[in-house]
């Protein structure tokens, strides 16, 4: 009997873990299911998610409103396979052996739903190729 292959781990983080890495842990958990396990947190982590990521993720079907802002540890780093970062710049811990990648994205908080949507949009496009990059197939 074969075995399965073990699900990648992804971490996203952010600073606040209340916009970019929220849509971006959502949209990962929506493409690809229980292909993938999937974290986010922050570096210094906004008492709640941005309403206006809320607002614009319940537009494409997936909602966020219940996700908490997480802060970012040491253990979820070295539990991931690939960690993503979105302008937390010093304040992630780099551990050997891991994949990092950098997004550039601009900032959602203080925007308003028509600023957010853009970022939205790239963000999605880039879970997708990521999907694609880790092996589970086109979405």
């Amino acid at each position: 009997m074969a075995t399965a292959a073990p699900r990648p781990s992804v971490l996203f983080v952010c600073v606040h873990n209340a916009g970019r890495s929220q849509m971006a842990a959502a949209f990962l958990t929506h493409l690809a299911g229980d292909r993938v396990e999937v974290r986010s947190a922050g570096s210094a982590p906004a008492g709640s998610v941005n309403p206006a990521a809320v607002e614009a993720m319940r537009e494409r079907g997936v909602d966020i409103s219940a996700e908490i802002p997480k802060v970012l540890t040491s253990e979820a780093v070295q539990a991931s396979d690939v960690v993503i970062t979105m302008g937390c710049g010093d304040t992630c811990p780099v551990f050997p052996g891991k994949r990092y990648l950098d997004w550039q994205l601009d900032d959602p908080a203080g925007q308003g739903v028509d600023a957010v949507r853009p970022i939205r949009d790239e963000i999605e496009q880039r879970v997708q190729r990521l999907i694609s990059e880790l092996g589970m197939g086109a979405v």
